[in-house]
């Protein structure tokens, strides 16, 4: 990893959808040598996708919490429970395993606080592995980097 390789990733961090030829400009080099710089970022898995970011307001989700869970049992096995309990729920955007008080951090998004109630009760209250439940509320964000 190279300064031309740290400004490609800089750059397509920015815009990962930035024409090559744009790129090459951008970082000083000829649009085939970014090229080939970009697919070897991507063969060796330093670029693992694109995505696309997508306004929350606008697809329905107005309330956004972080929620630290504690389980009963510190074992893999409820670990593993857990991770699977929550795995395909759509309210749950980011799911951390992490240290201190706490084995777990969620991110959930719901269109609104009733929602995130009924997902509270319905999925997290249903959990067996779960033992507490923290939830801390986003009220802004003045720094997103994902946006």
């Amino acid at each position: 990893m190279d300064k031309f390789d740290e400004r490609i990733l800089q750059e397509l961090k920015l815009n990962g959808r930035l024409p090559n030829v744009e790129l090459a400009e951008r970082v000083g080099l000829s649009p085939s040598a970014t090229l080939r710089r970009v697919q070897e970022l991507e063969r060796r898995k330093v670029i693992r996708g694109y995505r696309v970011v997508l306004d929350n307001q606008k697809m329905g989700c107005g309330f956004i919490a972080y929620v630290a869970i504690g389980l009963s049992d510190h074992s893999k096995k409820a670990q593993n429970g857990f991770e699977e309990h929550v795995r395909y729920v759509k309210e749950v955007v980011e799911c951390h395993n992490i240290t201190g008080t706490n084995e777990y951090l969620l991110r959930v998004e719901t269109a609104s606080l009733a929602d995130y109630k009924r997902f509270h009760s319905d999925v997290l209250g249903e959990c067996h592995q779960v033992n507490s439940i923290s939830t801390m509320v986003v009220m802004e964000s003045p720094k997103d980097d994902r946006q």
